[in-house]
């Protein structure tokens, strides 16, 4: 049944008058992204209560005061702080293993789903105000935050007979059993959550002999939870592959799945890859979050002057574009910014990738599968039947692969891959390792971008200090040159998890293949002259992107140096 619009509700309800609509809605054309029922507010037509009863009638959901609502501690219990906090819900009441929750979006359908994943309850809505259900959760949860630790030590309370027999063998069914006790369900819930509040990119859970630990990594380095007692250690990962439906009675082969999650309403894809150890099932789960990610060229920290280089360059009719870099170094996402920013009506871009990390409207793309001969060069094959403009090769990873690209380039189309070296420069060499022929890489290839990503020093604990001699001689410049700028660093606080950074950001060296560069790579040229050519024609190398941050007091000494080369500067 066709749901009725919460414009007319309103007015079937008497709050608005037909013409009041209608200039409600004119109102909202001049606002796309602001929902009808906030326009009518702020025009002063109705109220965030009448609002909140047309959403209750649209939705067939009960509208609840909270401001009125006794809400027991045991169905506090059950959800904790964190959870109620992104989801933006409060849990009232608890009747015939049916949870009820306010929460202020009933449109957020896929957070009840979430949520009945979570608790392993029944979970229904109702409709409160956010005002109401924010102001709730800091009234009830304000002296009962839970913490990891608190939860860990209640899974000590599991160290009866279920728990000796699962650590001497493999009951499945008493593990089973132990992995739904709600204990285990909030300690995973806890961590999950907790890892994509503070925007981490893996959750690492790894059973050794004596010990299991819990690591995420955030802004690239890995931080260690408070571990779980040992003997959970396969409960825990029973939990987790079952949420990723995944065969848990399987436990001598490695297994992919994957945990979908609505997180405060935006999707949040959990890639669950399970790895059997000497001690135990091994467990990483990359955490790919659209919201954290941002595919905008304008927002990952290249400086105007190789922005809009590398503007040009992706916009050229036929040719091919690398993007250099470790593992890790944010080569994808700068690969899909670019796309995005020339993804439209008129142009066909086709990507082959592995894995497909971010759907993207607008784009084919093709997973390679390398178990079933799909791989790049047959997919790139493929590709080249499906009249692209643009295509995207996740990798060039040997010579039929290359081959093929440059062959597509040099029929008219544009090529965007990756390589995994050190610099720009060093990108010519390994087309040559992979037996490409000159006159082909100087009649192809277009630029080649090298990128690596450095943490930004926390905000909130940024404190200027005077950097001893040793460590600006790390730097590779003058003494008395390098003491004419501030330096800072991160104390450490509550925000950053006392790492005294939060997030990062990108340096980028951006090398054109320009005519010269071209008589060299045919002259067969070292890498040092095409490096020291390219710096004479414009090219920032990552150590002096990397000092410009430094001076601007984004990042720390530590962390260019440790990022990039002193061959740099030579």
């Amino acid at each position: 049944m066709a749901q009725r619009r919460l414009g007319q509700i309103l007015v079937d309800l008497g709050h608005i008058t037909e013409d009041q609509l209608w200039d409600v809605l004119e109102e909202q054309k001049q606002s796309p992204g602001e929902v009808i029922g906030q326009v009518a507010v702020r025009l002063g037509l109705i109220t965030q209560e009448q609002v909140t009863e047309a959403l209750a009638e649209q939705w067939g959901m009960a509208v609840v005061n909270l401001d009125e609502t006794n809400i027991p501690p045991k169905v506090l219990e059950l959800v904790p702080e964190t959870m109620a906090s992104i989801y933006k819900i409060m849990p009232i009441s608890l009747k015939d293993d049916v949870l009820t929750v306010a929460m202020a979006d009933p449109q957020n359908v896929a957070a009840l789903d979430d949520l009945r994943n979570f608790l392993g309850y029944d979970v229904r809505g109702a409709v409160s105000t956010l005002q109401a259900v924010e102001s709730c959760i800091s009234r009830h949860y304000a002296a009962r935050e839970d913490s990891i630790e608190d939860v860990i030590s209640s899974l000590d309370d599991l160290d009866g007979e279920d728990a000796e027999e699962l650590a001497r063998g493999f009951d499945l069914g008493g593990e089973e059993e132990l992995a739904e006790t709600q204990p285990i369900r909030k300690l995973l819930n806890m961590v999950m959550l907790l890892a994509i509040k503070d925007q981490a990119s893996d959750i690492h859970f790894e059973p050794f002999e004596d010990e299991f630990k819990i690591r995420v990594r955030a802004d690239g380095v890995l931080y260690e939870m408070v571990p779980p007692p040992r003997h959970l250690a396969n409960a825990i990962i029973t939990r987790i592959k079952v949420m990723a439906e995944l065969d848990i009675a399987e436990r001598r082969l490695p297994q992919d799945g994957r945990i979908e999650l609505n997180v405060g309403g935006n999707p949040v894809d959990l890639r669950v890859s399970v790895l059997p150890t000497m001690f135990g099932e091994s467990v990483v789960m990359r955490v790919l979050d659209r919201t954290v990610v941002q595919l905008d060229l304008n927002k990952i920290g290249m400086d105007p002057n190789t922005l809009g280089r590398f503007r040009t360059m992706i916009r050229r009719p036929n040719g091919i574009v690398l993007v250099t870099g470790p593992t890790g170094s944010g080569k994808t996402t700068t690969l899909y910014s670019a796309l995005n920013e020339i993804n439209d009506i008129e142009t066909k871009i086709i990507t082959t990738e592995d894995p497909i990390e971010y759907d993207i409207e607008g784009l084919v793309q093709v997973p390679v599968n390398p178990d079933i001969d799909v791989t790049f060069a047959n997919v790139l094959r493929a590709i080249l039947r499906h009249d692209p403009d643009v295509i995207l090769v996740g990798e060039i990873r040997d010579y039929e692969t290359a081959e093929i690209a440059v062959q597509s380039a040099l029929t008219g189309h544009i090529v965007f891959s990756t390589l995994h070296t050190n610099d720009a420069p060093t990108g010519i060499t390994r087309l040559r390792d992979m037996g490409v022929p000159p006159f082909l890489i100087t009649a192809t290839v277009e630029a080649i971008l090298a990128q690596r990503l450095v943490r930004r020093i926390c905000v909130e604990c940024r404190t200027e200090f005077e950097p001893s001699d040793e460590l600006l001689m790390e730097l590779q410049l003058p003494i008395e040159q390098a003491r004419q700028y501030k330096f800072y660093y991160g104390k450490g606080c509550q925000r950053c998890n006392n790492s005294g950074y939060k997030g990062r950001t990108g340096i980028y060296e951006l090398m054109d293949i320009t005519d010269d560069i071209r008589d060299m790579i045919t002259s067969d040229g070292s890498v040092d002259d095409m490096r020291n050519m390219a710096r004479t024609q414009g090219m920032t190398t990552l150590r002096e992107a990397g000092l410009r941050l430094i001076f601007d007091g984004v990042t720390t000494i530590d962390e260019v140096v440790r990022e990039t080369v002193m061959e740099d500067l030579d």
